[in-house]
């Protein structure tokens, strides 16, 4: 599980629409403030989907090969497949990809970039925590919850996992958010550049992560149903 949640994280924090919309909240006036409720969102909604799966669970995991146990890795597995299947339909959209109408995440209903990318300097705090939650990659969060699944929580090992997995998706943004605090001149420079250039890199920069999640989660998957 922890290995799991670990990749997972990591894809997580690296997914480059919530690192451009954010670029965009905290170079707005109000910025830092902005910032700060998407963070709490974006948390929120990691803290709010583990505690229900671990509300369910009761805080045990199921017996290995058990309908709850299989079904969760039948949902893992299915993720991990439609992931990879979403990858392979962005690349083969790259070629009509070099415009800004085509950014839209793994379960977006846009067909394009989200109108609120451009927009996010205009919003409120209250719209740009509601921004981050839209902006979450749900079909990998979805798979953390199936992770989670599996989270033991007599053993105390089990809360720091899970406390550093909620910390790994959200590192990318607490990281610029304390940028802007201590270092605003620089890390409004550093931030535009930094999406300057995931404007122009995003399309294979959403199918890796994509792509990379799906295969873990279809091996991994695999290797625990027919071990």
């Amino acid at each position: 599980m922890v290995l799991d949640l670990l990749v997972i994280g990591l894809i997580i924090t690296l997914y480059p629409l919530p690192i451009m919309a954010f670029v965009l909240v905290v170079s707005a006036p109000g910025g830092l403030w902005k910032g700060l409720a998407f963070i709490l969102a974006w948390l929120g909604c990691l803290v709010a989907v583990i505690a229900v799966v671990l509300l369910l669970t009761g805080g045990q995991p199921p017996p290995p090969r058990s309908p709850p146990s299989t079904a969760g890795l039948a949902v893992r597995l299915a993720l991990g497949i439609g992931l990879v299947a979403y990858a392979e339909h962005r690349r083969r959209r790259r070629p009509a990809a070099g415009t800004a109408s085509d950014a839209e995440g793994p379960g977006s209903d846009s067909a394009g970039e989200p109108r609120a990318l451009s927009r996010m300097d205009q919003v409120s705090a209250w719209s740009a925590a509601g921004i981050a939650v839209l902006l979450q990659p749900w079909g990998m969060v979805g798979a953390a919850a199936a992770t989670v699944l599996q989270a033991n929580l007599s053993d105390s090992a089990t809360y720091l996992a899970l406390f550093g997995f909620c910390i790994l998706a959200s590192a990318t943004l607490l990281a610029m958010e304390l940028f802007m605090v201590f270092a605003p001149g620089r890390a409004a420079l550093a931030l535009t550049g930094m999406r300057s250039w995931l404007s122009d890199h995003k399309d294979p920069a959403i199918v890796l992560a994509c792509l990379v999640c799906g295969l873990w989660l279809v091996g991994r998957s695999l290797y625990d149903l027919t071990r």
